[in-house]
Parts: structure tokens; sequence; C-alpha cells
């Protein structure tokens, strides 16, 4: 076997931001009956520790190029989490001050880590509507006009969250697959991700299909009948009750809707059977494949691959679906 190039030298953690892992699953298709060839996109092994450090990334170099933010300035976002994290991160290692506004749903290990990171938190209710003035971009937007020399990237408006995915993500799967890529499913939530990828590979193969997995109390699938009412649901960082202006939602092919209690249970089963320490979102992934091989036999062959995101780890839901006490309290124990 050959040897593994070492990994260089580099100036900062924000070098080890994309060139993550894609893994084969074994345990789990078999188990199913999946016989396509599933490979996991590990974006939890990203510095900040999920897909969102892409993201973040793009925005606030492409801020300082436009000359529109710099070094001693405050970066505002309105978060699930990951983006605040990763822009947290990338604040502390540039000189930003940073301030999040994330919602009481989120995890506490998600604060925990904001706040190691040195960012000051602002927390909203949860299940309030977007435009109310508690939500957490509305708050942004009162702290922005009260903080002089202040940013709000604005995730869910900022082209460069898809571009991220359309330049990076897209390629580096494409390159790691060796141009042999049928399907890739990922979740929904600013929408970038689903957006992105699909602008990027269609250059690359226009029949590749696109499937996007939104929880069942969201309303970015299409076609909107396919949506159920608005509701609170467990799973984070998918999933919204508005459409935000980035996600173009013709950019996946297939939506599929998924539930909290399954989408646990596959980020539980990654995590035991694959030794992935995934987060939850990660098992909606892994929900939609097997509802798409259902709704799709035909797609259920050995010579299709399909490529999941897995979009952050299980260091954030330690004390959430991780837990078997939290599964059996919600209850979502299956």
């Amino acid at each position: 076997m050959a040897a593994v190039p070492l990994p260089p030298i580099t100036d900062s953690v924000i070098h080890h931001i994309g060139n993550t892992p894609l893994v084969r699953l074994k345990h789990l298709p078999q188990t199913e009956g999946i016989r396509a060839d599933i490979l996991a996109k590990l974006e939890y092994q990203n510095a900040g520790g999920s897909v969102k450090d892409r993201v973040a990334k793009a925005m606030i170099e492409k801020a300082e190029d436009q000359g529109t933010g710099k070094p001693g300035d405050t970066l505002i976002e309105a978060t699930s989490g990951n983006t605040g994290i990763a822009l947290a991160l990338i604040a502390a290692v540039k000189g930003y001050k940073c301030i999040i506004t994330i919602s009481e749903k989120m995890s506490e290990e998600k604060v925990l880590i904001l706040k190691a990171l040195g960012a000051t938190i602002v927390r909203t209710p949860a299940g309030v509507p977007i435009d109310s003035p508690h939500s957490i971009i509305s708050v942004a937007r009162k702290l922005k006009s009260e903080t002089p020399n202040s940013h709000i990237l604005n995730q869910y408006g900022n082209p460069n969250n898809p571009l991220a995915h359309e330049i990076g993500t897209a390629q580096e799967l494409w390159a790691q697959c060796d141009g042999k890529l049928d399907i890739v499913i990922a979740g929904a939530g600013t929408g970038g991700t689903v957006t992105g990828l699909s602008r990027g590979l269609r250059k690359l193969k226009g029949d590749i299909l696109v499937v996007g997995a939104d929880p069942i109390g969201s309303v970015l699938a299409q076609p909107d009948d396919s949506n159920s009412a608005k509701a609170e649901y467990k799973v984070e960082g998918i999933g919204y009750d508005f459409v935000p202006d980035v996600l173009d939602q013709s950019a996946a092919d297939v939506w599929v809707k998924t539930g909290d209690e399954e989408s646990f249970k596959y980020a539980r089963r990654l995590i035991r059977e694959e030794g992935l320490l995934c987060g939850g979102s990660s098992g909606a992934a892994v929900a939609a494949l097997i509802k798409l091989m259902q709704q799709r036999p035909e797609m259920n062959r050995s010579d299709v691959r399909v490529v999941l995101i897995l979009p952050d780890g299980i260091r954030n839901y330690l004390t959430k679906f991780v837990d078997d006490a939290w599964m059996e309290r919600n209850p979502l124990s299956s």
C-alpha cells in the first residue's frame, strides 16, 4: 500500500477548510437492501466541524476583497449554530469581533463552542416566525443598527454561500469520484449546499440527479403541496419556515420530506454501524436515500453511485439525539 502524503505545515486552521474525506458505506446500505454504491462526504471534518466552514470562509474573503470588512470589525450573523461557529472560528484567527444570534432550540453544545471561540451569543425564542421582531434575523438586524463597524454577511442572501459549493464542494466531489457520480443527496437549510452542488455538478454532468432532504414541518420542498403545515421539528441545521433567497428550489430534481425519528435513527446507525461521528441531519440524508430507492427501484443498481453530504458531527449533539434518555423523553426511540 502506497504511503499517504503527510499534510504540510499551514499558517492557520483556515487552510483546513475543504478537501474533506469521501467514505464508502458498507453495513447500513447492505441491511437496507441498497445495491448502489453509497459514499459519504464527511463535512464535519472541516476545521470548524461543519459544511458551513466553506460558506463562512467564502463570505468573509469576498467581503475583505470588496473592502466591506476588515479585522477589528464586528461580524453579526443569525444562525442555527454551524455558520456561527464557522464565523467565530475565522473571526478568532483573523481578529474580528463576532456576535451570534441563535434560537433557544439549538443545542447547548453549539453555544459552548461559540463562547469558547470568543463570540458574543444572543439567544432568541424557539419557534417564532422569521418576521417576528424576536427572530434570529430581526435581532441580528437590530444589533447591527446599534453596533459601529459591524457587518451582517447574511448567509440567507449572500451569493457566496452557494458559490462556495459550486466552485468548491462540487469540484472536489467530481475529482474524488473520478467523474463517476450519478446522484447527490443533501439536506437543505439556507439551501446553499443543494443549490451550489446542483449548479457545479450539472456543468460536469448534465443528467446528475440532485436530491434535497427537507424536514417535515419545513417549507423548502417542491412542489409546495408536499409540505405540510409549518411545525416545529427537532433536527437542527436543515429546514426553515421561509424560503431563503440563496435557495433555488428547482436546483433539486427530487425533494424528499424526512421526519425526526427516522433522521435520528439513521444518524445513530451511521455512528454505530459505520463509525461516522455525524450529526442528526446526516440521518436525514440517509432517510432520503432509502425513500428514493423505494420510489425509484430502477436506480438501486451496483453501477449507480450516490454521494450523501454529512453536514456536521456528533460534537454538537451529545446531550440530544446521541443520548438515549433524550430520545425517550421526546419521544423518538425506535
